[in-house]
């Protein structure tokens, strides 16, 4: 399993930084609150594509596509992690 939390540097993640967690069946992306949260996980079987967004300065984002099931928009993140994100779930799809 591995986990990556966002920046606290951007927008949304300052006092509780969402976090995405990869395990060996699923992909979850957790955005934590005072008093409540939001959790949503998809199982690699329902992921279509996976695309990252990388500007030359700043914080990078991961677009989870799925089928049915809506997408996974994460922000906060160095190009280095959303990258090895990536590769990570398609190295699971395969």
């Amino acid at each position: 399993m591995k986990t990556y939390t966002a920046s606290r540097l951007t927008n949304g993640n300052r006092i509780f930084p969402s976090r995405i967690i990869i395990d060996d069946s699923s992909v979850t992306f957790k955005i934590p609150s005072l008093f409540s949260g939001n959790e949503t996980t998809i199982p690699f079987t329902r992921i279509s594509s996976v695309n990252i967004d990388s500007p030359f300065v700043g914080f990078s984002t991961i677009i989870i596509e799925t089928t049915g099931e809506g997408q996974i928009l994460a922000k906060g993140f160095t190009k280095s992690e959303v990258e090895e994100m990536k590769e990570l779930i398609l190295s699971k799809l395969t």
